[in-house]
């Protein structure tokens, strides 16, 4: 059953169209005139349109013309009793479907309704397959079978093709939003939009019109109504990254958006109905940040229905070999030689480290050593480690907060791995406190937040 639009100033018609649409099925809703069908669509999803061509007020091809402006791509059939080519040649050129002329045959409408919805199922599915291809283009995929990792894998795939909203907790650089894309990709919503929204880089005064879209000149530079996430995610699923960042004052419309599925876009004052599934991520313990009074408390009971720890890498050691080859064999492909091999003794050296930086910190030292080993084997020596370093001691815990040293031996060239080292201290030092932190190292908060969630995990 779908949702119709039926838009004709004749009342007679559209009792007609009620009778007939209702008879094949399904779900028919009547308005007098485009501005009563365009205030229809801000609170209703609509599957299909069927439009009269000439109205007092504003003719069907102004209606194809407001429906581009405003963003929505809804299917439109347009129908008159001036059957004429003229007519139909103009509304398809103005983005119509199909073409129907009065008095109005079921047969005809069954036909052209049918196939309405169908030409929007195949612009869906083949959106969808472009983004499946972009996917497997950015090779973004899950590997690895520890029982850690089969354990998560295992509750999402229960809970994936339900309506539960699911939070992802683990450390930055687990692969939350591969998990997260994992939901999606195993629910009923697969062949829907995937919408990202990361709470930690929102610019600050437009994280409201981010989330729920603004209509016409809500503020300066608001040239035209724009959807928000939620819009945007209609029908699919909505990610929610790092949701502990989000604004407190911002947290209350968010809990409304997502427990009515309902909210009002900036500068407006009507609601508009969504039906999105939420995935939160987060790499702190939001408990703890309710208790802080950080984060709502029921917020937190709305996003977290299905709570779930995505393993650090330390807790899946048995899963980094395939992971290194993962890494080492994509960077390869990108530099078109071939996939080196991995000494047996390098994996020694690489269980021995800390991974603080997850996924993200192996896949970066793999490419690391591809790119400067090109062609040869990787062994110890090619991740800046002896063969005999696995069994090399932890440093010595600082003597005082901050003060870590490190000898000139140890201390890489490479700036980015300075900066991550910095950071890593930074946190031990202060036991995890953020503010603390980017005390200690001379940097603002956010641009500490922004460091952590770095570029987006490339494998989990």
């Amino acid at each position: 059953m779908s949702n119709i639009l039926c838009i004709d100033d004749e009342p007679s018609v559209g009792v007609v169209l009620e009778h007939h649409l209702t008879q094949i099925g399904h779900q028919p809703v009547l308005a007098t005139s485009v501005d009563e069908g365009l205030q229809a669509i801000r609170h209703q999803a609509f599957d299909l349109i069927i439009s009269d061509y000439r109205m007092p007020q504003a003719t069907g091809l102004d209606l194809l013309e407001q429906l581009r402006l405003q963003g929505h791509d809804i299917p439109v059939i347009i129908m008159t009793g001036y059957s004429s080519i003229e007519h139909a040649v103009l509304s398809i050129r103005h983005g119509a479907v199909d073409y129907l002329t009065k008095p109005l045959r079921q047969e005809a409408l069954r036909i052209a309704v049918n196939n309405a919805i169908e030409v929007a199922r195949l612009r869906r599915e083949n959106e969808a397959y472009k983004r499946e291809l972009s996917t497997l283009r950015g090779r973004r995929t899950i590997v690895g079978d520890s029982p850690a990792l089969r354990d998560v894998m295992e509750t999402l795939s229960r809970v994936a093709p339900t309506r539960a909203t699911v939070l992802l907790e683990g450390e930055s650089g687990t692969g939350k939003e591969l998990f997260a894309r994992a939901v999606h990709e195993q629910s009923p919503r697969h062949d829907q939009p995937f919408v990202t929204v990361n709470c930690a880089a929102l610019p600050e005064g437009l994280v409201e019109s981010t989330l729920f879209g603004h209509e016409r000149g809500a503020f300066t530079g608001a040239t035209q109504r724009q959807p928000g996430a939620f819009e945007r995610a209609h029908r699919g699923t909505l990610l929610l990254d790092e949701i502990s960042e989000m604004r407190l004052d911002l947290q209350a419309k968010l809990l409304r958006a997502i427990q009515e599925q309902e909210f009002e876009r900036v500068g407006g004052n009507q609601s508009v109905r969504v039906d999105v599934r939420i995935v939160a991520t987060t790499n702190r313990d939001l408990l703890a940040e309710v208790e802080a009074g950080r984060f709502r408390r029921d917020l937190y009971f709305r996003v977290a229905v299905v709570p779930v720890r995505t393993p650090a890498l330390r807790e899946r050691l048995e899963d980094l070999p395939v992971l290194v080859k993962h890494f080492a064999d994509l960077t390869a492909a990108e530099l078109g030689v071939r996939a080196p091999e991995v000494k047996r003794e390098t994996f020694d050296v690489l269980r021995a480290r800390p991974w603080t930086g997850n996924i993200r910190e192996l896949a970066n030292a793999v490419e690391r050593a591809v790119l400067l080993n090109r062609g040869g084997a990787l062994g110890p020596e090619a991740f800046g480690e002896s063969p005999g370093a696995s069994r090399a001691a932890a440093p010595a815990p600082a003597s005082a907060p901050g003060a870590v040293a490190a000898t000139p031996a140890e201390t890489p060239l490479n700036l980015r791995e300075l900066e991550r080292i910095a950071i890593e201290r930074a946190l031990v030092a202060t036991g995890g406190h953020r503010a603390k932190a980017a005390a200690l190292l001379g940097i603002s908060e956010r641009t500490l937040r922004t460091k952590l969630n770095g570029p987006p995990e490339a494998a989990a």
